[in-house]
């Protein structure tokens, strides 16, 4: 059976993603991809397509860029690590709002931990609350990120190694130390002074013995200089 005559038909209600896989260039879709952010930090989820759109759809609409929304945009890209999201947004963003200070520091902050500098993170980090605290589980996202990381570098470090990596001491990192012993196939040695971490296939050097992966000899002289 029909509609009754006159009678409206129901709105379709559309979710923010299926909003940009339709109009991923319409400017009218742009209040609801900035109040999808607020939602994702509020909610501590994420979308790095919605948030990719967003940034696309300023680089058209430069007068309604919102720097703040921006930064929350970059912030939730850095929790996304180890993947690439942070580069992806940067390269969305216009060069002279990339020269801002605000985001100088995220790009440092972003370099450190690409390059495991664990402790000049936490030191920069620590003097930009102001910045990071707008997000929140910023500082969890990011110690869950150095635990993988020192778990496909490590198979065993020191303690003092982990608590910096990690920026926690104390009653506080014997709590997570705890956890992982108990949850994911960690132990302690000496004392609880060396973390004991599980092998895995990025953690452990792997000896080549197949002979087509071997250099011949010939091969070898071409590339080696002469010593006279």
């Amino acid at each position: 059976m029909g509609p009754m005559p006159g009678a409206q038909a129901p709105q379709q209600i559309f979710t923010i993603e299926q909003l940009v896989a339709l109009n991923p260039y319409n400017p009218d879709i742009l209040p609801d991809l900035e109040s999808y952010v607020e939602e994702q930090v509020a909610t501590q989820t994420y979308s790095l397509d919605c948030n990719l759109c967003l940034l696309r759809l300023y680089q058209f609409q430069p007068a309604r860029m919102n720097v703040h929304i921006i930064i929350k945009i970059l912030v939730k890209a850095l929790m996304a690590l180890p993947a690439t999201d942070f580069s992806l947004c940067m390269f969305l963003i216009p060069e002279r709002l990339q020269m801002e200070e605000t985001f100088l520091t995220l790009a440092t902050l972003a370099h450190f931990l690409e390059t495991s500098r664990f402790r000049e993170f936490w030191d920069e980090a620590n003097r930009n609350r102001d910045i990071l605290e707008v997000v929140p589980g910023f500082e969890q996202a990011i110690q869950g990120y150095a635990i993988h990381v020192l778990s496909i570098t490590y198979q065993r470090l020191p303690r003092t190694l982990f608590a910096e990596a990690i920026n926690v001491e104390g009653l506080s990192l014997d709590k997570v130390l705890e956890h992982q012993v108990n949850n994911n196939g960690w132990a302690l040695e000496k004392g609880g002074k060396v973390v004991v971490l599980p092998l895995n296939e990025d953690n452990q050097p792997v000896l080549r013995r197949n002979t087509a992966d071997s250099i011949p000899l010939e091969h070898v002289a071409k590339i080696l200089p002469v010593l006279v």
